[in-house]
């Protein structure tokens, strides 16, 4: 599916409570389980779940929860940094990295969640393509930030020989611990050692999102 499709089907859902269209059972667990939203969202338009590099043939799906006037409440997830550390830690091209196939192109879509989950519902999605005119300020900045964090964790590591990595920010994105247990430790090839004892991943930061619906 590409995301012009999606995007056609998710503006059908907008504004339109979950209890219209979902089950009771689809509610079970989605207070705790945050990534089962967008899951719900996924099978709900036709897409199938699956662990492919992107969600769509041409971008990514990223969902993120709101207030009832649309305004981000926390930040969003991008992709986990355990597989890519050593490209980060070596400065790959941002144009050739996972983080920037992961958000060049994809369909933001807002969440509010106020009041019972039945209540709950998506917002009009955002198509973003950073190939756009409108993006080149937000694509430059992204591109600053990706840079100053490769070097942020460089100089994390630098510290001492065992130092491990800790949050990483940039403006608009960030990298922090995203992990349960049991514990995922990441090893570097470069530093020949275990850099941090968690999984980390990047986040796009609340400042970001906020931009991005100005942007509409």
């Amino acid at each position: 599916m590409k995301l012009i499709e999606a995007q056609k089907r998710i503006e059908k859902l907008a504004y339109i409570p979950f209890k219209e269209y979902l089950t009771e059972e689809q509610f079970n667990n989605i207070v705790v389980n945050k990534g089962k939203t967008g899951q719900i969202l996924e099978l709900t338009i036709g897409l199938q779940l699956s662990n492919t590099t992107l969600d769509f043939e041409d971008g990514e799906l990223k969902t993120n929860k709101c207030n009832k006037l649309g305004i981000p409440a926390e930040t969003m997830f991008i992709t986990q940094t355990a597989s890519i550390i050593d490209e980060l830690l070596s400065f790959k091209l941002f144009e050739e990295s996972k983080l920037y196939k992961k958000i060049n192109r994809m369909l933001y879509v807002r969440i509010n969640k106020e009041g019972a989950p039945e209540n709950w519902m998506f917002l009009p999605p955002i198509l973003v393509d950073l190939s756009l005119p409108k993006y080149a300020e937000l694509a430059a900045q992204l591109k600053f930030d990706y840079i100053d964090i490769c070097d942020i964790l460089n100089d994390q590591l630098c510290l001492s020989p065992d130092a491990m990595l800790h949050t990483a920010n940039g403006k608009y994105i960030q990298i922090r611990t995203k992990d349960s247990i049991p514990y995922h430790a990441i090893y570097s090839r470069k530093y020949d050692r275990i850099v941090s004892d968690k999984n980390r991943a990047f986040y796009f930061k609340i400042p970001c999102l906020k931009y991005l619906i100005t942007l509409e």
